[in-house]
């Protein structure tokens, strides 16, 4: 299958999550992408994951979960001999995407300014905290700190929980996912006119943005947010609710739903009742009507209230667990979770998510997350580097790479 950007070659400079996350769906897209990484351990998340033996051989399961389909290229930008590498391979590349600190890559003498004369076609994209200008440029920020200062965490949670963060790193992985639509739509751009264009992706602007209802309703309405735990503030019932076996999510948004609801939990009269007869006045009575409708949900298993509810149309699903919904039969069918290749020094393979969304067909499995600089020496080659001039560089420390290391007589093979 020709994948969307197949013939796109990306150099990644990216650590962790943001960034890497937004090169495995350019990865999976089709896109050629090349991790450049420092040489002393790599991408920082190649350390982290719940399985410490890989992450002593800098393939931790936080790096195998968005590195899959990439390669790795062990550069130290610090060096002169670095840097001509990265300028070599910039004038090959159509994207380099990379969330340092603001003015990082400036002071490398690689910002986006130098690199666009080497290649007037580059796009270049920068996520970072809090975008390339403003008071708070400047400042180190990771997920959580941007979760709590979008107020995110504010809406997050009940009055007695809140602040709270969400279960998983989501102002990373909104950034990611952002930085990747702005790539994709600037390389239309670049094919049709043959300019780049420079991106600046702010993890603070990207998670903001994503909370999109709650901020109208503050800007146009001037309603502050608060904490509803469960609770759906756009409509009532919708929430969680307790039925003999366990919590269970309905969202009767509209009206034939909770007159549908009403019957089916053989409570009809709470569709007539004034306090909750209209959507207004449910909300107003939400917590009346959520003790009324528990005690009813009470009388059978979530699974079995699932099915019915459904089948009425009125929204319902258990409180699944991540292993619980990995097993369903919904995503099973639809193959969301692949295997890897054998991983070589387990001999067994890994395995990894897909995209959120599919392109008509299967997407190709993607190879293993690359080691540390394993492709260093075929790239070197390929950008006219000789066998004695790659030995130097890997002499004088400026790459490094499993193959290279090995080439020239090195002794930290990983």
């Amino acid at each position: 299958m020709s994948l969307p950007l197949t013939g796109i070659r990306v150099l990644d400079l990216s650590n962790v999550l943001a960034g890497p996350f937004c090169g495995y769906h350019l990865a999976r897209l089709g896109a050629e992408v090349i991790k450049i990484e420092k040489p002393d351990g790599g991408d920082l998340a190649r350390r982290l994951g719940a399985d410490p033996k890989r992450a002593e051989r800098l393939q931790g399961l936080s790096f195998v979960a968005v590195n899959a389909g990439k390669q790795s290229v062990a550069l130290d930008l610090k060096s002169e001999a670095g840097r001509e590498v990265f300028l070599r391979f910039v004038a090959k590349a159509d994207v380099v995407l990379e969330n340092f600190r603001p003015k990082v890559m400036e002071r490398l003498g690689l910002g986006y300014d130098v690199l666009s004369r080497h290649n007037p076609r580059l796009v270049y994209c920068a996520i970072s905290g809090f975008g390339q200008t403003g008071p708070w440029a400047k400042r180190p920020a990771y997920d959580q700190i941007v979760q709590g200062l979008s107020g995110a965490m504010s809406v997050t949670g009940d009055a007695q929980s809140a602040p709270l963060r969400t279960g998983f790193p989501i102002s990373d992985t909104i950034a990611g996912l952002t930085a990747a639509f702005a790539i994709s739509s600037a390389l239309v751009d670049q094919r049709q006119t043959g300019r780049g264009r420079f991106i600046d992706v702010s993890l603070l602007e990207a998670t903001v943005a994503a909370m999109g209802w709650v901020v109208s309703n503050h800007l146009n309405a001037g309603v502050e947010p608060e904490p509803m735990g469960n609770e759906n503030f756009t409509a009532a019932p919708s929430g969680t609710f307790r039925t003999a076996t366990g919590p269970l999510n309905i969202a009767a948004n509209e009206q034939k739903q909770f007159q549908t609801l009403c019957d089916l939990v053989g409570r009809p009269e709470l569709a007539t009742d004034p306090r909750f007869a209209r959507r207004e006045t449910r909300k107003a009575n939400r917590a009346a009507l959520n003790i009324a409708l528990n005690d009813a949900l009470g009388a059978k298993a979530a699974e079995d209230w699932e099915r019915e509810l459904n089948a009425a149309g009125v929204p319902a699903g258990c409180v699944l667990t991540v292993p619980q919904i990995l097993t369903q039969p919904q995503l099973l069918e639809r193959r969301f979770v692949e295997a890897l290749p054998a991983d070589p020094d387990e001999g067994k393979p890994l395995r990894i998510t897909r995209p959120g969304f599919r392109l008509g067909e299967e997407f190709p499995v993607p190879t293993l997350p690359p080691e540390l600089g394993a492709d260093t020496e075929g790239w070197l080659a390929q950008l006219g580097y000789s066998a004695a001039a790659i030995a130097q560089l890997v002499a004088s420390g400026a790459v490094a790479g499993k193959k290279v290391e090995q080439a020239a007589g090195g002794h930290h093979e990983r």
